[in-house]
């Protein structure tokens, strides 16, 4: 473990590589996934811990997940914040160059509040699971100096317990060291071949994650509420967004209406812009955040967020008298 004294740490040359891994994948989606690139930044700068935060943050000493002493004196700071925490760059670079995989499938397809919920569910169920892993130990087996007193950091915990979420409802296979295998047991074949060829790396923990991935899927397919902690979440985002919104109605500063960027009836071929889609009715060029025609509303179609079916598929195009009132209600609404 690299120690500085009252310093950040140097970064030896992987976290400038990460960067842009996370910058260019970043660049390329269309949906940025937030949570996803938070995740990323803060367990970066715990472990960078530059200027200020060097004296803010606890040391690593102070958060070693340790069953012993999160049991004995009830020390809840080990139990959450060690996940946080990893021991050398190559070890943080691995973690979270696996949770920009993972974070970006399952953010973009569940939304940003819905993966909140879930990532602090796996964060609590792997900690959890891999205490009562260790206590169980001790007690039924009385196998206490492996993993009772063990000390363990990182996200790794989480992200097996991601792997099982992304994975448990694909029916393909993966390769995984050079071996074929189906993607549902990837995880439990990752878990054995980490334990197998890399040393000194936790096994209760890594199990954990898994375990605690199994049983979210488990609670979340037996119940068919929506997610409680995903309310709770939406909830505090609105509490705390209130004042701002209170101000916007008070200087009655409004969202300025998206409109298109093209000129009515030109016939000429529009370049492939960016966020722009040419209306078939009116030949209006609209924003790509638009699924109604500005000037028509014609819906949008095909790539809208709904997909409506064309004009065209309805009875063929509008007509000018048609447009032309389509154009009149739109404007005195």
């Amino acid at each position: 473990m690299d120690r500085s004294g009252g310093r950040g740490r140097i970064t030896r040359g992987m976290i400038p590589i990460l960067a842009i891994q996370v910058a260019s994948e970043l660049y390329r989606l269309r949906r940025k996934p937030p949570v996803t690139a938070g995740l990323i930044l803060a367990n970066t700068l715990i472990y960078l811990r530059p200027g200020a935060l060097h004296r803010l943050l606890p040391s690593i000493d102070e958060v070693w997940f340790n069953p012993h002493l999160i049991v004995k004196y009830g020390d809840l700071k080990r139990f959450f914040l060690s996940a946080f925490y990893h021991m050398g760059e190559s070890h943080l670079v691995y973690n979270m160059m696996s949770l920009l995989w993972k974070g970006i499938q399952l953010e973009t397809s569940m939304g940003s509040v819905e993966y909140t919920s879930m990532i602090a569910a796996l964060l609590c169920l792997s900690q959890g699971i891999s205490l009562l892993l260790a206590k169980s130990l001790l007690i039924f087996f009385d196998y206490e100096t492996a993993y009772y007193d063990q000390y363990a950091v990182g996200f790794s915990g989480v992200l097996f317990a991601m792997k099982v979420v992304v994975n448990s409802q694909s029916d393909d296979t993966t390769f995984l060291n050079g071996l074929l295998i189906p993607a549902r047991l990837a995880a439990w074949a990752e878990l054995i071949l980490i334990q197998m060829f890399v040393p000194g790396v936790s096994f209760i923990g890594h199990l954990g994650g898994i375990l605690a991935g199994l049983l979210y899927l488990k609670l979340r397919g037996s119940y068919s509420g929506p997610d409680p902690l995903a309310l709770l979440i939406r909830r505090v985002g609105s509490f705390l967004s209130w004042p701002v919104k209170f101000l916007r109605r008070l200087v009655g500063w409004t969202t300025p209406r998206i409109s298109g960027r093209g000129m009515v009836g030109s016939r000429r071929p529009v370049r492939n812009v960016y966020g722009v889609w040419r209306c078939g009715t009116c030949t209006y060029d609209n924003s790509s955040l638009a699924d109604i025609c500005e000037m028509c509303s014609t819906e949008r179609p095909g790539r809208g967020f709904s997909a409506p079916t064309p004009p065209s598929a309805m009875g063929g195009e509008l007509s000018l008298e048609e447009v032309r009132r389509r154009r009149i209600e739109r404007f005195s609404r």
